[in-house]
């Protein structure tokens, strides 16, 4: 029987950590001036891979890279996961004042800029519908701010952080 109670607990978690996460992704878009239109239109995809990796255990880390017209880094904020976090029995929450904080600190960024979303996984992580290989832009030249632990669950945590351009 306790088994079946952790595998419940996990999967709220789960439930919790992939809207609470997403959720954030699409304020961050909104607030810092660009498009949401785009984030809408693939949400289910993103839900399935956050869903579906968080279950495997494989999701190490989604993040959110905005580049300008020419397809260089402008910012980028970062969830990491942590299945090693536990806020308590139950427990589930999360800390919209150091998301708002950090798009305070991103600013407006120009209308012609392009974002992605990119979910980054251990090997071995089963395949999901829509998603494939990629790379990161590179992120030299910026330097990242953590904000600690944004989203915690009894079972996963998320260290949040975003870069931005050394002075």
């Amino acid at each position: 029987m306790a088994s079946s109670v952790t595998v419940y607990t996990y999967a709220h978690s789960v439930a919790y950590v992939t809207e609470k996460m997403l959720s954030s992704i699409k304020q961050i878009i909104r607030d810092v001036g660009l498009d949401p239109t785009k984030f809408a239109s693939d949400f289910n995809v993103y839900d399935a891979g956050v869903r579906a990796w968080l279950e495997s255990k494989h999701l190490k880390q989604a993040v959110l890279e905005v580049a300008n017209s020419s397809g260089s880094l402008v910012t980028r904020c970062d969830f990491t996961i942590d299945y090693s976090y536990s806020s308590g029995e139950g427990s589930m929450w999360v800390d919209t004042d150091a998301i708002k904080y950090s798009i305070s600190k991103l600013g407006i960024i120009p209308s012609t800029c392009t974002y992605r979303v990119i979910l980054s996984v251990a090997s071995g992580a089963p395949t999901v519908a829509g998603w494939s290989d990629c790379e990161f832009l590179s992120t030299e030249g910026f330097i990242k701010q953590n904000l600690g632990t944004t989203i915690g669950t009894n079972s996963i945590g998320t260290q949040a952080g975003y870069w931005r351009k050394a002075s």
